[in-house]
This record gives C-alpha cells, structure tokens and sequence, in this order.
C-alpha cells in the first residue's frame, strides 16, 4: 500500500473513539519542516498555523494534527504539544524551554454518535504514541472516524466518510505524498465514471439527491453552518522553501474541486498543508499538479474504504 509514510521522516498515528464516533489523525516528523497552507473554505476551524500563512516568520514545524470534535477537539493538539515537549522537540528558547509547532485543523463529527465526546489532551498523546511509518489504516479510523459525506438534507441522510492516503514517485526520486479525510458538504464524484459515488441521500431512500443540482433549483433552507470540511495533508522528500509550498499547497487543493461538488461552501472548512521534508531537487509546480491528482483519486480512495457506522451507510453499501 503506498502512503505518505514511505516518505522517510514522517510516521502518522489515529486515535479512535469507536463508541462516541470521533478521534485524531497525528503526522510527526523527523525534523523540524517547512511547511505552508491553503485555507479556502468558509468554516475552517484551526490552531497554530500562523507560521505556515504568507506573513509568518518562523515556518518550521514538527506535526500536524487533524481531529474530530470541531473546535472543542482542538484540545487533543495539547496532548501532541505535550509527547514532543517530553522529546525535546521543537523550537529551543530561552531558559531551557521547548516550544513544538502543531498545526492543527478540525473536521465537525458532532452530529453522528455523541457529540458530548471529543477528542482531547490523552487522544492526543495516544495518537503520537501510536504513530508508525509502515503503512497507515484507512477508512473509519483516526480522524475519520466519524466523517460523513453530503449534509444538505441532514446528517441522517448523508453518507459515511473516511481517511485515506498515497503517494507518487518521479523517475528523479522525488516523492509525493497526501493524507486525506472526506467529511464535505457536498458529493463526492468518480473521475471516471462520473457519478456521484457518496454524498446527500434523497429522504425517501431512492438514492443520491445531486447537492448542485438542488441548490440550483432553487433551494434556500439555510444548512446546517459550519459542519462539513476536506482536510489535506501533502508531503514531500524535495528541498523547497516556504514560497514554493505555498503554490504547491494552492495547486494541489484543485484536486479536491475535481471530485468534490460543491466545494469551498460557507459549510465547508476546506484546508490544505504542504510540506518539505527532505533532500531532493524538485518543481514546485510538478509537485503540485501531482499533489492535485492523488488527492481527487484518495478523496475517492477513503470514500470506498469507510465502512457503515452510527446508521450512516457507506457508499460501498449503498
């Protein structure tokens, strides 16, 4: 299985809560990274990423943390901060201190399960402790556990989201790898076929409603705000500065506009990372297209890997 850990340097942990429906997805790395981002969507929710935005000074980074539990999950990137502080990881200040850098974003779970249980400071932790570098599981796990697709008629009516990731080699060594999970607003589409393959469910059972569609027909029942997001992560073992990921990070998010419709909505809190973690010359902009392309094909990836969970069916079952 090919995943964003074959990238040397980068290990990636899940923390579940299987009962409550919600948990974190850790990526740590070997070495303080350069890194970047892409916040398009209208809801995002995230923690400590001003280092990563254009205006940032210091833009090294030692983990990214995606999570469930919207803004209250946030409290599981303590649990991070607290693994690497105990490492002496991070950015060494003054009187001895360790600062870690832990970008953090937040998908919404709390409609599916219960929403009382988030993931917090000892998700948090755990999620490090299991992280790994020797394939990653997919599906309902981690940060995708409680992930669902297409919410314009209601969770009850939306499909099962996921976690899923891969990765591409150039014939120079240079290496991409994306780490995604699926919990939009709007329908997931294949690339080849194209049909939507998981996303809102007509309430009589008949099948998939076509969100698009709907909405230009005419819809104007305000959503439900801020509960849907794509979240994004995309690595590489080329040496690039922060301005380079900044495009790869912008280029690479049009692969979640080829399979996800709509997209970017005031429902969604879309986000991107890119990082650099390595030694090999590499093109941004050949990066990025490829970043793009294994992003619309893991989107659908994780998608056919979730499984059916809380009443939510999977597409597999559908």
């Amino acid at each position: 299985m090919k995943c964003i850990t074959d990238i040397e340097g980068v290990s990636v942990g899940h923390s579940s809560d299987f009962e409550a429906g919600t948990g974190c997805t850790v990526v740590l790395f070997d070495r303080p990274v350069f890194g970047a981002v892409e916040l398009s969507g209208g809801g995002t929710s995230t923690r400590q990423i001003d280092s990563l935005l254009p205006h940032g000074t210091y833009g090294r980074i030692n983990s990214i943390l995606l999570t469930g539990g919207s803004t209250f999950g946030l409290s599981a990137t303590d649990g991070v901060l607290k693994y690497l502080e105990e490492k002496s990881i991070g950015l060494q200040t003054g009187g001895g201190m360790v600062i870690p850098s832990v970008p953090s974003a937040v998908i919404y779970d709390l409609g599916i399960g219960n929403g009382n249980i988030r993931p917090d400071m000892d998700m948090g932790y755990q999620a490090c402790i299991n992280a790994g570098n020797e394939g990653i599981e997919e599906g309902c796990i981690g940060v995708g556990t409680g992930a669902t697709i297409g919410k314009i008629n209601g969770v009850n009516n939306s499909t099962k989201g996921g976690i899923a990731s891969s990765n591409f080699m150039f014939p120079n060594g240079v290496m991409v790898g994306v780490l995604v999970v699926v919990n939009a607003f709007g329908d997931i589409y294949s690339l080849d076929k194209n049909e939507i393959i998981a996303g809102a469910r007509n309430k009589d059972g008949s099948g998939f409603l076509n969100t698009t569609e709907y909405i230009k027909k005419g819809y104007l029942k305000p959503y439900e705000p801020y509960s849907s997001t794509t979240l994004c992560i995309v690595a590489t073992n080329a040496v690039l500065n922060k301005h380079e990921l900044i495009r790869i990070s912008k280029i690479a998010h049009t692969g979640i506009s080829r399979v996800v419709s709509p997209v970017n909505t005031v429902s969604d809190g879309d986000v991107v990372f890119a990082v650099s973690i390595g030694d090999h010359e590499g093109d941004a902009n050949s990066i990025g297209v490829a970043a793009s392309d294994l992003i619309s094909n893991t989107i659908v990836d994780a998608v056919l890997k979730a499984k059916s969970l809380f009443g939510i069916p999977s597409s597999s079952e559908l």
